[in-house]
């Protein structure tokens, strides 16, 4: 099971995080600011896993963002890879070549796309095209709600 999920920039700013186990939040700040600084003193050429704490870390970096998991002993770390290479490419498919900005200006879109993925550190939905059907869903729920005759007083 993940235990989170966390994006951020090559710079160490935040971008993204999502966490599938309670956690204080003085932790999940500790927590962030200890992974952040341990992937980026990396070496490029360095292997994808850490051991860290009672956990494994699996990280990929996809142009300036990097996207980190944190999974326990038993999980496969290659599993893990799949996954975070199917969220990227669902941003991909959802934005049209993901940026950064696309992750800052749109983040609810990203986390909920990253809901319709993961649920409670799971994998729920392994197809891109039924994924990809539910975001087409809500975002037309949410044009509909906010249309011309939609006025809240």
């Amino acid at each position: 099971m993940m235990h989170f999920m966390l994006l951020f920039s090559r710079q160490g700013k935040l971008r993204l995080q999502k966490w599938y186990v309670a956690q204080p939040d003085k932790a999940r700040k500790k927590i962030t600011r200890e992974l952040v600084t341990t992937i980026l003193a990396r070496k490029p050429k360095m292997c994808s896993f850490l051991e860290w704490r009672d956990l494994k870390v699996v990280y990929k970096r996809y142009a300036s963002l990097y996207f980190c998991c944190a999974i326990e002993q038993q999980d496969n770390e290659l599993l893990t890879l799949e996954v975070i290479h199917r969220y990227v490419e669902l941003l991909d498919k959802y934005f049209g070549s993901v940026c950064e900005l696309d992750i800052i200006f749109n983040f609810e879109k990203a986390y909920f796309i990253l809901d319709e993925l993961l649920i409670g550190g799971e994998v729920q939905e392994t197809s891109k095209k039924n994924v990809l059907k539910a975001i087409a869903a809500q975002d037309l729920m949410q044009e509909v709600s906010d249309g011309p005759n939609n006025v809240e007083l």
